[in-house]
């Protein structure tokens, strides 16, 4: 239980919630990560998961979340840190933590293209059409939506990839704003690479 709890860095008392890094996969969560991290936030990571041709940067992942309906202890620890996780495992965070979500919003079609580009490498069929997931996604951010309004200790902020990847400046100034400040915003910024923006909807 307790060997998962991550250290504490100083600057992590500037913001006494835990910074929610989450949206559908393949939605831009890795970069944001990135970008946090290149600002001056410390990011929870245990880079267990290696950068590849689908992240070449880093997944940014931290093993625990997979477990966090069994094991929770981390969390509260983890004040004035981001951590990356799939939207459904914010269901299982626990209460009494205050919780600022960046929430990756992509062009559903981009998200769907990227997700089917990277089962192709890995060489695993996907496992039902595009209509059907599209559907699926739709239902359950709906659902995501209803239910995170209802809780106090979460605020939300919708981040739009696609204009994040071709004007940051605007899109990195809301974020700088809505933690709270003291992040490097041009620092930030500078970690967006039109380069790395694929499977673009046409």
């Amino acid at each position: 239980m307790g060997d998962s709890i991550p250290p504490r860095p100083e600057t992590a008392s500037e913001r006494p919630f835990v910074t929610i890094v989450s949206g559908l996969p393949r939605s831009g969560t890795s970069l944001m990560m990135n970008m946090l991290e290149s600002g001056g936030m410390p990011v929870l990571v245990d880079n267990i998961r290696v950068p590849d041709v689908d992240n070449p940067r880093g997944y940014y992942e931290y093993e625990p979340v997979k477990s966090l309906k069994r094991d929770s202890s981390w969390v509260a620890a983890s004040r004035g840190m981001a951590v990356k996780m799939v939207y459904l495992l914010i269901y299982d965070l626990p209460p009494g933590v205050d919780y600022r979500v960046l929430l990756m919003q992509r062009n559903l079609d981009e998200v769907l293209a990227s997700q089917k580009a990277m089962l192709e490498r890995l060489g695993k069929p996907a496992r039902v059409d595009d209509a059907r997931m599209a559907a699926l996604f739709r239902n359950h951010l709906v659902k995501f939506a209803d239910w995170v309004k209802e809780r106090t200790n979460f605020r939300i902020l919708d981040v739009d990839y696609n204009a994040l990847v071709t004007d940051p400046e605007p899109i990195v100034d809301g974020i700088g704003r809505f933690l709270g400040g003291g992040l490097d915003l041009a620092a930030m910024a500078r970690v967006v690479e039109p380069g790395l923006y694929r499977n673009r909807s046409t």
